[in-house]
């Protein structure tokens, strides 16, 4: 699995959902260890505890975090946040 493979699975079952991921550590063996990190961006995130912010993007990926997914870091905005975490 490749990020834009698990992009791809969070843009598809989040609504409107804006996925960037990443690699953010560096090992020779890329298939050593699929550490991932996601920002999300969305809508559906209003109201929403930033564990079940989690949780839905955990479910986005789906069975892949027991087999193909070694670690997911996660950081979720509404887009009215993002903005403003923007602006920063």
């Amino acid at each position: 699995m490749d990020e834009s493979t698990v992009a791809t699975a969070i843009e598809d079952e989040i609504p409107d959902a804006d996925a960037t991921v990443t690699r953010p550590r560096a090992y020779e063996d890329e298939d050593a260890d699929a550490h991932y990190a996601t920002v999300v961006v969305s809508p559906a995130f209003e109201d929403e505890s930033i564990v079940d912010r989690h949780q839905m993007v955990y479910d986005a990926v789906g069975d892949a975090m027991t087999t193909e997914v070694h670690a997911l870091e996660i950081t979720t905005y509404t887009p009215d946040e993002y903005e403003d975490a923007e602006e920063r």
